[in-house]
């Protein structure tokens, strides 16, 4: 389970290829079907900036795709599973009360269902990646990868699904399934695992998979209890301050900040634990023939902050034009703007240290766990325990 780093092609590469061509075809023809279908239910009044949103969506579906192979076989995995569910629903004259009857629907492709199995195999695969660390099992590893990417396909779908769900529950709910803390957490949750699933492939090492997977099956325990505590898996009308298409962009350039930012701290718990055994001088211990390298992890974890930084960046800067238009400022030290700055100012000085100070080592990484406590909060203590503009979040 050593690490080693592979090559990639290029995006011309990619897009020139026949698969490259399909895909993109693929892709395009899923946005236009959506358009002909559903364009009608965009706001009339914010009807240019959605149309600008899915045209940006859709090259960049397809950029990724071009860039990453295995997010074309899953994506495609995903427009076939969720087509099924909203099918099914048309099917039985685009009744919400099918999903009770309608096989399909009851039992995997419903928003509720589909979710329920994300929930189910995220856990399954954190379970079988310790087990494949523990016995060093490559068989055990690939099932672990299986079951992540199952997981991820089943949480798209579930969203999919959940959007056109809340339209025939009453076109006046309509939105994108980012609204609340309910969506949010299977959000970050799919976000975190297709991230790891990227650096799985880079580094060529199932090793770090249940790590990572802890911070994404703690969501799943939160996902489980706001359902069943609190009635969360209920479809809701948006709150005024939310029916804008600025939370199309908004919110999903804020949860790959933290998708990153777990993602990172995750991945300091092996970087120390290695590191603790390379400082005892027990270079004969067996798990260091199954972690990943120190320099390997320690590059995933700048690699995965400085992506996660800049995507935050944007969110904060796109919340503070939201924040404009909706309440007239651009900011108002409301609780929720002001520890997505402190997180925000915790990540600058982290980079700053790693790069122009040469910061790095068992410091860095510790300092990657401090900061995922802190983001933390800033998504879910704030929520808790504080009120202001924000409170449409609160449990």
């Amino acid at each position: 389970m050593n690490a080693g780093y592979i090559e990639h092609p290029t995006m011309l590469q990619s897009l020139l290829s026949v698969r490259g061509l399909l895909w993109s075809a693929l892709i395009i023809f899923a946005a236009w079907l959506g358009w002909h279908h559903y364009g009608e239910l965009m706001d009339p009044n914010d009807r240019s900036y959605e149309i600008g949103i899915l045209i940006g969506a859709t090259l960049g579906v397809i950029a990724f795709g071009l860039a990453w192979k295995s997010m074309q076989t899953l994506l495609s995995f995903v427009l076939v599973m969720t087509f099924i569910g909203i099918y099914t629903y048309s099917s039985h004259g685009d009744s919400y009360k099918a999903q009770e009857t309608a096989f399909f629907l009851k039992f995997l492709f419903s928003s509720q269902s589909a979710i329920m199995w994300m929930n189910v195999l995220f856990v399954f695969a954190m379970v079988t990646y310790f087990f494949a660390l523990w016995r060093d099992s490559s068989f055990a590893g690939k099932v672990a990868t299986g079951l992540t990417w199952s997981a991820v396909a089943f949480g798209l779908t579930g969203m999919g699904v959940r959007w056109r769900e809340s339209y025939l529950i009453n076109p006046d709910y309509g939105h994108i399934p980012v609204s609340n803390l309910y969506e949010v957490f299977i959000l970050f949750a799919i976000i975190t695992a297709v991230l790891y699933l990227y650096y799985e492939q880079k580094i060529r090492s199932r090793a770090l998979g249940g790590f990572v997977l802890m911070v994404i099956s703690a969501a799943v325990v939160f996902i489980l209890w706001y359902t069943f505590g609190r009635d969360a898996a209920e479809i809701q009308p948006l709150v005024p301050a939310l029916k804008s298409y600025w939370m199309k962009i908004h919110v999903p350039a804020n949860f790959v900040g933290y998708g990153t930012f777990a993602l990172a701290a995750m991945i300091a718990i092996p970087y120390l634990w290695r590191d603790r055994i390379e400082k005892r001088g027990d270079m004969d211990n067996p798990w260091l023939n199954r972690l990943p390298t120190l320099d390997a992890m320690e590059d995933v974890m700048y690699k995965a902050i400085a992506f996660g930084f800049a995507f935050f960046t944007i969110a904060t800067i796109l919340g503070a034009m939201w924040a404009a238009e909706a309440w007239g400022g651009y900011w108002s030290w409301d609780p929720k703007e002001t520890w997505a700055l402190i997180v925000w100012l915790n990540y600058a000085a982290w980079l700053h240290f790693r790069m122009s100070k040469g910061w790095g080592g068992a410091r860095m990484a510790w300092w990657s766990i401090i900061g995922l406590l802190i983001t933390t909060f800033a998504f879910l203590g704030v929520n808790m325990f504080l009120s202001g503009l924000h409170s449409y979040g609160t449990l």
